[in-house]
């Protein structure tokens, strides 16, 4: 699953020697830097999240060398230089070490515990498993959520379906009320309440265990990705809306689809919230970033230049 050369996926974290964690973003090198974004600062004992626009100010401040302007995506993000990594947290060691550890030792973790028995008992293979988020860094609290992996679309679709069957089984819940508005204000960007959660209901990437809510989200294996080798160059910010004709890679990171548009065919999401948004045959509208291949012209949408994705959204256009 991980190569030799280059052993860092996305959902991995990477701790520095000052005191930062980054969340690995991106398969492959970049100038021999690992691309990622800073998500936790130390505080003494526990770890502090950040978002954005924290991240940003922090490291422009106190580590500018950390921050990344990519050539070849016409972006910003972070980058770590591999020598500066003094840890290297990867999410199926963890869920290992956790289900292997007597029993135990929160709320949180007996909840992860029970869940991947409710999995199991629908044929998921904790094998193609891991775990992100503050529990990969032992950083959980009473009311924090369980991030899991799923390495492989087809391990990750396998899953999805486990989790709807358990939903039906009466084992696991679907997000409360108070849970979705809870998803809503971290991740709801420029959708409102209604539409933001007639989306969600129906991705079954999501769901609770006993009030605690808990996410699978998808890494490619190498042979799913394709070649890094484009340069893209920005070309402004564009709305469009379009018919969708292939939906098989709308759950990867990032999420893909192809759209019957000519001027941009292919819709790319670096955002969750826009994972798994839409389906072969429904009309949707998008407004992203238009980048063009610099080798052959061709031009996609972008949503997600943020983490937030302020101003860019997937939505399916509904009939009322």
């Amino acid at each position: 699953m991980r190569q030799t050369e280059f052993p860092y996926l996305p959902k991995d974290f990477v701790q520095t020697a000052d005191g930062l964690i980054f969340a690995v973003v991106s398969y492959h090198p970049h100038q021999g830097k690992v691309g990622c974004f800073l998500r936790y600062v130390s505080n003494g004992d526990n770890w502090q999240k950040v978002d954005t626009l924290q991240a940003n100010r922090l490291l422009s401040r106190h580590h500018p060398h950390y921050l990344y302007k990519s050539k070849q995506f016409d972006a910003e993000f972070h980058a770590v230089d591999v020598a500066d990594i003094i840890t290297h947290h990867q999410p199926e060691a963890r869920l290992k070490t956790l289900k292997n550890q007597p029993e135990p030792t929160d709320e949180i973790e007996e909840k992860l515990s029970r869940l991947l028995t409710i999995l199991v008992q629908f044929g998921v293979d904790c094998d193609f498993l891991g775990l992100t988020g503050s529990m990969l860094i032992g950083n959980q609290k009473a009311g924090s959520d369980i991030d899991l992996v799923v390495y492989g679309r087809e391990a990750f679709h396998q899953t999805r379906h486990a989790v709807r069957q358990a939903i039906a089984s009466g084992l696991i819940e679907e997000l409360d009320l108070s849970l979705m508005r809870d998803n809503f204000q971290r991740r709801g960007g420029e959708l409102n309440f209604e539409e933001f959660a007639w989306h969600e209901s129906r991705k079954f990437n999501k769901a609770a265990i006993d009030g605690t809510k808990f996410d699978i989200g998808m890494v490619s294996l190498p042979q799913e990705l394709e070649p890094e080798h484009r340069h893209y160059i920005k070309q402004g910010i564009s709305t469009v809306k379009a018919t969708v004709i292939d939906d098989h890679r709308a759950f990867d990171f990032p999420a893909h689809y192809l759209i019957d548009n000519e001027m941009t065919p292919e819709v790319v999401s670096f955002t969750h919230t826009y994972v798994g948004q839409a389906q072969v045959g429904e009309t949707i509208e998008i407004t992203g970033a238009v980048e063009c291949d610099s080798a052959s012209g061709q031009r996609r949408l972008v949503v997600g230049s943020t983490r937030e994705a302020i101003g860019e959204y997937i939505k399916v256009c509904r009939e009322l």
